[in-house]
């Protein structure tokens, strides 16, 4: 994946690219350092993690080298789901909080042009744990919609640890659940999934711009393209705009984290709102996400105190930022 130039075709003639990369190149260096003055602190102390980034792990299967989504099991405590990026299979990676493989499985009739994010919740069957694998990436504005993968859980096993990317282990069939914008092709790499009723929102990616946020609320007919509905923009307290990369909803419902290549960031549901859209009307608060190469994926650690995140790259380390 192209780093920070594969978000900007749609928006700046080839001829402005080269000032571009300079520029956000420079302005990557600072973001940190602003971000807290851009807006100021909360006085609510819980509504950003508050903990030093630490690392926990480094992903150990060398077929996990473009992590690019990641959410906590809710089937097997302390594990955690990763996929890769576009140019691997249908392919998904179980590990556990050091980063040791529990195992590989393969979603029989998936595909992945451009994965780009995961999350996991309700479906179809209550009561059990479906992971959501979004086909959301669109660099070159080509595609008519998206696909998000609907897959239930599996729980891994001792043995399912011996299971590799030649010799996976096969997840259910998944649903296929199709969406497009209601406006215009966009390129996105974050997917949220409301952990209970199970709405699906994708938030696009742009650069030195607000992003927007897409809705898609179940039940989902899957015998055609849903259209969603566009609910607004997100204030990124950050200079390089709305170039998220990643995005993950606590178990809850009341938090919402996201990360760019740089930095984290959090929304906070206010304790008397009526609705979970609420929290798209917050303020964004930043914060330090540690040193990773390239940050694409965040979850929230299944009881909710943490964030952790990976980056592109084999031998991505699991960088955790606790409550």
């Amino acid at each position: 994946m192209v780093a920070l130039l594969r978000n900007s075709n749609n928006l700046i003639p080839l001829a402005g690219k080269l000032i571009l990369t300079v520029s956000l190149c420079f302005l990557a260096t600072s973001c940190k350092q602003v971000a807290k003055s851009v807006h100021a602190e909360p006085s609510n102390p819980q509504a950003k993690p508050q903990g030093a980034a630490k690392v926990i792990g480094t992903i150990k299967n060398p077929s996990v080298n473009e992590s690019s989504g990641l959410v906590a099991s809710r089937t097997s405590p302390g594990a955690y789901w990763t996929h890769n990026d576009s140019g691997d299979g249908p392919f998904l990676y179980a590990l556990n909080g050091r980063g040791e493989s529990l195992g590989v499985w393969r979603i029989p009739n998936a595909k992945n042009d451009d994965w780009e994010d995961m999350s996991v919740g309700s479906g179809r069957e209550g009561g059990k744990s479906y992971l959501y694998i979004g086909d959301i990436g669109d660099n070159d504005a080509r595609r008519s919609g998206v696909v998000i993968y609907r897959v239930l859980e599996p729980t891994p096993t001792a043995e399912d640890a011996k299971s590799t990317r030649l010799k996976p282990q096969l997840t259910e069939p998944a649903e296929v659940i199709r969406l497009r914008y209601p406006d215009e092709k966009h390129d996105a790499e974050t997917l949220l999934v409301h952990p209970t009723n199970g709405n699906i929102y994708i938030i696009t990616k742009v650069a030195l711009q607000n992003p927007s946020i897409y809705e898609a609320i179940p039940p989902f007919d899957l015998s055609k393209p849903i259209t969603m509905r566009r609910l607004g923009e997100l204030k990124v307290p950050s200079l390089l705009g709305g170039i998220l990369t990643g995005g993950t909803v606590s178990p809850d419902g009341k938090r919402v984290a996201f990360c760019d290549y740089f930095q984290g960031f959090e929304l906070v549901l206010p304790a008397n709102a009526k609705s979970f859209d609420e929290i798209w009307k917050q303020r964004m608060v930043s914060f330090d996400f540690g040193k990773r190469k390239q940050g694409e994926a965040i979850a929230y650690r299944l009881d909710g105190k943490a964030v952790v995140g990976t980056s592109e790259g084999k031998k991505s380390e699991l960088v955790q930022v606790d409550r």
